[in-house]
């Protein structure tokens, strides 16, 4: 199983009307696949937040696999 840093963004305007994004939330999750763990992650924010839908917090999120971990 490998640990995956997964973050959440949520795209802002600036005073310029130039859209940035802004990191909402980072999560460590260990899983088998980037797939699963885009999933974990997702659920954990909506239970961390209260919310039914991740997306009422972020506009995306990217999965970055950080190291593997022996079985």
């Amino acid at each position: 199983m490998r640990i995956y840093r997964v973050t959440f963004y949520m795209t802002v305007p600036d005073d310029t009307g130039h859209d940035h994004r802004a990191v909402q939330s980072t999560i460590l999750v260990r899983a088998r696949s980037d797939v699963s763990a885009e999933w974990q992650a997702k659920a954990l924010l909506c239970e961390r937040a209260r919310v039914i839908d991740w997306r009422l917090r972020a506009d995306i999120c990217e999965v970055a696999p950080l190291t593997d971990v022996a079985a």
